[in-house]
């Protein structure tokens, strides 16, 4: 890709996944992300014909920088317990940072799950090689026997849950106190790690 294309697509995808994070899927408008990319919204079409087409390259772009970094920490020689603490620590910030992510994902599992699915995947995820390092911790006595995919989808649930229900938590818990409901964010990602391994440790 010539050196001025990729810098109009680099400019693209920063504008979207800031309108995207401030907006959300639904909010969000083609003509809105190209003014802030510095376009017209006949080019945006250009590299991306849809919305969905671009909300699927900026999931891809989040999910292809937090990889790499969760492979690091599963083949590192850590403890297994600061694994999970540095687990739910990349994750959830990226969730945080990204607050369109969980919601896209929960339309999507309805809309199109192999799509979804299809996308994970094409990132080299390795789903076998993290079950086996939960699955070697319960065979030699240092946790709780669990099954590690239930394991997998407890942790999960406990940082994405949060953000994704945030419209319905933030009125009836937080009074609409944004600031609040965003530091009770923070707060949780250190609580979850602890909570979960307080509840498999032996």
């Amino acid at each position: 890709m010539a050196d001025k294309d990729l810098n109009t697509e680099n400019k693209i995808l920063g504008a979207a996944e800031d309108v995207f994070i401030k907006k959300g899927m639904d909010g969000t408008r083609m003509q809105e992300i190209a003014n802030k990319a510095g376009i017209n919204k006949a080019l945006l079409h250009y590299y991306y014909r849809s919305k969905e087409k671009l909300f699927m390259a900026v999931f891809n772009l989040a999910i292809s920088k937090f990889i790499p970094r969760i492979e690091k920490i599963a083949y590192s020689d850590i403890p297994f317990f600061d694994k999970i603490r540095m687990f739910v620590e990349h994750y959830g910030n990226l969730l945080y940072k990204n607050q369109f992510i969980p919601m896209f994902v929960l339309s999507e599992i309805r809309r199109n799950p192999d799509q979804l699915a299809n996308a994970i995947l094409s990132q080299g995820v390795n789903t076998d090689a993290f079950f086996s390092i939960v699955q070697k911790e319960v065979d030699e006595g240092r946790i709780k026997p669990i099954e590690p995919r239930s394991f997998f989808i407890n942790m999960m649930a406990l940082i994405i849950f949060p953000i994704a229900a945030k419209p319905m938590f933030l009125r009836i818990l937080y009074k609409n106190d944004k600031r609040e409901y965003d530091q009770m964010l923070r707060k949780r990602l250190e609580e979850i790690p602890e909570f979960i391994i307080n509840a498999i440790k032996v």
